[in-house]
């Protein structure tokens, strides 16, 4: 029982990480909507690639060299916003596109590079780089999480009900499937709506052109504050 229970709450952290809206899930519904349910699932899979190579990383202790280093969190930081800034443009583009007419069931515009587009934005996502500092790295190291006990009021009346082992295999485990759960289910969903609601694609890409510039003008802006603050 515990061990199902330590895979749930894997579970559970893995879609609290990738189901949130911001940037991966931006790209993943512009590829699902303009490109078909394959084309999303594989940008998610570029997403998860680098949360498996982060959590290599954080494994062996070298994620918490970027906390370290102030410039380079900097530079991580104005990296991330010039690219989603670029992939923004692009999903406008490809909202522009998605209103030419199509036919059967091809793609509403040219297959596109949502793998490496999500693998490159998710690698210089701070959220995500932060997430493996502390949560991460949390998750990875032996030992035992109360989980109810941490809840106001109630936490000290449910302490001992639901005990998760951190750094089990089982806890690691449960959180890429997680993550994969909603990689693949999102992609899903987003096809679906989108063959009921005729406009539901141009909406979509165009939802997800607003999301990326707004992160990317917010990670620039961010990263010129980290630098000026260095360099006064």
């Amino acid at each position: 029982m515990s061990l199902l229970v330590t895979l749930g709450a894997g579970v559970v952290f893995g879609l609290a990480l990738a189901a949130p809206p911001g940037p991966m899930n931006a790209v993943i519904a512009e590829e699902s909507v303009l490109r078909g349910r394959l084309a999303g699932f594989r940008a998610g899979l570029g997403a998860a690639t680098a949360d498996a190579i982060f959590f290599v990383l954080a494994y062996v202790g070298v994620v918490a060299v970027v906390e370290s280093f102030p410039l380079l969190q900097g530079a991580m930081v104005a990296v991330g916003g010039v690219l989603m800034l670029y992939f923004a443009v692009g999903a406008a583009r490809g909202a522009r596109a998605s209103f030419r007419p199509t036919s059967g069931d091809d793609p509403v515009v040219e297959d596109g590079k949502g793998f490496r587009k999500a693998l490159v934005l998710a690698l210089t996502n701070p959220y995500q780089v932060l997430f493996w500092l502390t949560i991460g790295v949390g998750l990875l190291r032996p030992g035992e999480l109360d989980v109810l006990a941490r809840l106001p009021v109630v936490g000290q009346d449910l302490a001992g009900t639901l005990v998760v082992a951190t750094g089990s295999p089982a806890l690691i485990g449960g959180f890429f499937l997680g993550v994969l759960t909603w990689i693949a289910g999102f992609p899903t969903g987003l096809v679906a709506a989108e063959r009921r609601i005729e406009t539901f694609a141009p909406l979509v890409a165009v939802g997800s052109a607003v999301v990326l510039a707004g992160f990317g003008v917010y990670f620039l802006y961010d990263a010129a504050t980290t630098l000026a603050a260095l360099g006064a």
